[in-house]
C-alpha cells in the first residue's frame, strides 16, 4: 500500500450553514474543514482532508479547491447543518442552532495510507470525533485543534458553550489551538486575551491562536504576535476563525510566527469580503498585504 503524504490533513465535518442577517438569509456550504482547507490550499503546503455527509463524492469535491484524490468523504446518515442568527452589525453576536449532526469520526475511519506532518481536528460540535484521536496523533506527528469543536454543544437544537472536562488530559498533547474570545475565556476564566493564552499555553499547547473582531493574535509560550484584519466588508463573516488557523497552520510550516500570522490575517480579511470560502489565490493574499498592511510589516 502506497503511503500518500501531507502536510496537512484536515478532519471535520462539512456542514449546510443557513446564515440570517437582517431578515435576509443564505444557505451555503461551510464547516470548519472547508474554510480551513480552502485557505491552507493557498499556501505551498500538500493539503488531504476527511469529511461525513449525506451528499454524494462529487458534490463534496467540488466544494473544495484541493484534487479530488486527497478528498476522503465518508457517506453519514446525516449532513451537519447550522443555522446562525447574527445579531449586530459587526456579527460577533449570533443564535446558533443546529439543524442537523453527521456523524462521528473514529480511529479506525482514518484513512491506513495517510501520514501527515499535521493532523488538524476540525470539530463543529462536540462529540464530532472521538477525543483518542489527539493522543493518537500526537505519537505520529503535530496536532493542530479547533477549540470550537471541544466547547460546543446541541441540546434539543439548541447550541451552547461549556468548558472542556477533558483540558487538562489532552491539552498536553495539542501543537496549535485555535480558540475565539469567547471560548478562550470559558476555558480560563480571563477576559484578557493575551492572559488566556498564555495560561492556556502553561496547559500544553505550544502554540495558541486567539481570534476576535478586530484582530488575530497568537502566543508561542514566550512572545505575543498580533495581526490586525482588516476587512472592507463582512458579508463574508462566517468562518473567519477556521480560515486564519487554516492558513496560519499552512504558512506555519514554512515561516516564523509573525510571517505566517500576517498572510493569514489578510487572507481572512479578504475572505470576510464574500460568503463562503476563500476562492482567492495566494497573489490576491500578497496584493492584500501590500495595499493594507505594508504600514505594519
Amino acid at each position: 500500500m502506497d503511503v500518500k503524504k501531507y502536510d496537512i490533513f484536515i478532519i471535520g465535518h462539512v456542514s449546510l450553514d443557513e446564515n440570517v442577517y437582517h431578515d435576509q438569509a443564505e444557505r451555503i456550504y461551510g464547516g470548519a474543514v472547508l474554510y480551513a482547507a480552502c485557505a491552507a490550499a493557498t499556501g505551498q503546503s500538500k493539503i488531504g482532508i476527511l469529511t461525513k455527509s449525506s451528499e454524494d463524492d462529487e458534490k463534496i469535491a467540488s466544494l473544495f479547491n484541493i484534487s479530488k484524490e486527497d478528498i476522503y468523504h465518508i457517506k453519514s446518515g446525516k449532513t451537519t447543518s447550522i443555522r446562525n442568527e447574527y445579531l449586530t452589525e459587526d456579527r460577533e453576536n449570533r443564535v446558533s442552532t443546529v439543524l442537523s449532526v453527521a456523524d462521528p469520526f473514529r480511529m479506525e475511519e482514518i484513512p491506513p495510507n495517510v501520514d501527515a506532518n499535521i493532523y488538524y481536528l476540525a470539530g463543529l460540535i462536540q462529540g464530532d470525533f472521538e477525543y483518542d484521536l489527539i493522543k493518537s496523533f500526537s505519537k505520529k506527528e503535530e496536532v493542530a485543534v479547533d477549540a470550537q469543536g471541544l466547547l460546543r454543544k446541541s441540546k434539543n437544537g439548541h447550541m451552547f458553550y461549556e468548558d472542556w472536562d477533558k483540558k487538562y488530559e489532552y491539552l498536553p498533547y495539542i501543537n496549535f489551538l485555535k480558540t475565539d474570545a469567547n471560548e478562550s475565556r470559558i476555558m480560563t476564566g480571563i477576559e484578557n486575551r493575551e492572559k488566556a493564552a498564555e495560561l492556556l499555553c502553561t496547559w500544553g499547547p505550544k502554540e495558541v491562536m486567539i481570534t476576535y473582531n478586530t484582530e488575530v493574535l497568537v502566543y508561542d509560550g514566550h512572545q505575543y504576535y498580533k495581526a490586525p484584519f482588516k476587512p472592507r466588508n463582512l458579508s463574508g463573516r462566517t468562518g473567519r476563525g477556521d480560515t486564519c488557523f487554516g492558513a496560519y497552520i499552512s504558512e506555519r510550516i514554512h515561516r516564523e510566527p509573525d510571517e505566517a500570522l500576517y498572510y493569514a490575517a489578510a487572507l481572512t480579511s479578504l475572505k470576510m469580503e464574500t460568503p463562503g470560502p476563500f476562492r482567492g489565490t495566494r497573489e490576491d493574499v500578497l496584493n492584500y498585504i501590500s495595499s493594507y498592511y505594508k504600514n505594519y510589516l
